[in-house]
């Protein structure tokens, strides 16, 4: 099906319908002015050209309407957060009152997990992959802490088999078979920020409700690249962030899920604050607190208008490209990079991100046996920006709103080069 040459990697950019979205974001450049090939959009997202407009936009507002920009802005700011929730709710496959835009993403989880996980004496343990994303083991361990358990044996590790890098769905069942009435709380890193493996959030929630588990997703990696369809697939919540694959800037916000079958759960327990009450007597300051159904009645405070203006730049690109759209040249670009590495025929690489394009989104991590950081650093000396994850391990993301099939091709070349030095 590919084919190793620059005019196949040119060909199918002609060919590309999403290729004109490419021109909407801003690159980085060399010292000669010319683009470098971005691959760590798994780590931040480049900026759309239209960011700087939709902040200037707000700063204007701001400055010639004070606070009456709140109501009379051109978006107003009382109701920013509204203008993301449909676009957020089509990326990850939800209904518009189970995503809000709200907070960092950890400060987010923290949230969920005061809702979500509600140990007793029998059950109490949380349940993770075993190369967690570091945010992620912290914040449970210290929930754990919060509720007089000790994370040594509190925490529970679904692991690859000895030797290899990858999760087996098998694995899991047999974990939850064995520990399943102890476990209160799933927890998964969907997708894995180190081997880029996606893993099957319907499978997996349907096993642990089967068992009694809550059971919940951080997103961060495989928001804005895979297709997780929450609504249908049914986690309990998830959490994500802005900045990597959908563009929002460094730190922006992050954004929340919380499943529809919650939404009037009252009772449900959380921490409360004055934004996530009813809108209608919100500014009656003497009001009980009374929650907004849906996901909406987990904010606390009122939303920061310029990273929602960031924001909104980004997710404008996404409604016009579609999410199929960009899933369906994720796996285009993935495949392509997966057949240009096989072509090197180098035992030193090997790529431990699932083959099947369904296991994964469009990062590839590429192991290169022998080496150390040095390598990542002289990709950037020939122009590329990619990622390094120690011992020996090269994230790389090609990205289908802005990357090509020509850089993946001239990636391959770089990196070739530089092996045979």
């Amino acid at each position: 099906m590919y084919q190793n040459s620059l005019e196949y990697a040119q060909k199918c950019d002609a060919q590309d319908p999403l290729g004109k979205f490419r021109e909407s974001f801003l690159f980085p450049k060399d010292p000669m002015g010319n683009p470098l090939i971005y691959f760590c959009g798994n780590s931040l997202g480049l900026q759309p050209k239209k960011t700087s407009e939709y902040l200037q936009q707000e700063l204007k507002d701001w400055a010639e309407l004070g606070v009456e920009g709140h109501t009379d802005a051109q978006h107003p700011w009382m109701p920013y957060h509204e203008f993301l929730t449909r676009a957020m709710a089509q990326i990850v496959g939800a209904k518009n009152n189970e995503v809000v835009i709200m907070n960092g993403l950890t400060a987010n989880l923290h949230l969920m997990m005061v809702s979500f996980y509600q140990p007793t004496a029998s059950r109490y343990k949380i349940l993770i992959e075993k190369d967690a994303f570091p945010s992620d083991k912290y914040a449970v361990e210290s929930q754990l802490k919060f509720h007089g358990y000790d994370p040594e044996e509190g925490l529970l590790f679904w692991e690859p088999q000895k030797g290899q890098e990858l999760c087996h769905f098998e694995d899991l069942e047999k974990m939850l078979e064995v520990e399943g009435e102890s476990i209160a709380l799933i927890l998964l890193g969907n997708t894995n920020y180190y081997t880029g493996q996606y893993y099957p959030i319907k499978k997996i929630t349907v096993l642990g409700h089967q068992y009694g588990c809550k059971v919940g997703f951080d997103l961060a990696h495989g928001v804005g690249n895979i297709l997780p369809n929450l609504h249908e697939n049914g986690p309990d919540f998830a959490v994500w962030c802005t900045y990597k694959y959908l563009n929002s800037g460094p730190g922006s916000l992050g954004g929340i899920f919380v499943h529809e079958r919650h939404a009037h759960n009252a009772k449900l327990k959380r921490f409360a604050g004055w934004w996530g009450h009813n809108k209608q007597t919100r500014f009656n300051m003497r009001h009980e607190f009374e929650v907004i159904p849906g996901a909406e009645g987990w904010q606390l405070s009122n939303p920061p208008i310029l990273s929602m203006a960031a924001i909104r730049a980004s997710l404008d690109l996404f409604e016009a490209a579609g999410m199929e759209n960009l899933r369906k040249k994720s796996i285009q670009l993935t495949g392509f990079l997966e057949f240009l590495l096989d072509e090197l025929n180098d035992e030193r690489i090997t790529v431990i991100t699932p083959k099947n394009p369904e296991e994964r989104g469009c990062q590839l991590s590429i192991q290169v046996k022998n080496t150390n950081k040095g390598l990542h650093q002289k990709l950037s000396q020939v122009g590329v920006i990619s990622d390094w994850r120690e011992p020996d391990v090269i994230r790389v993301a090609p990205t289908p709103l802005y990357n090509t099939f020509e850089e993946v091709y001239e990636f391959v070349s770089r990196l070739k080069s530089i092996l045979n030095s």
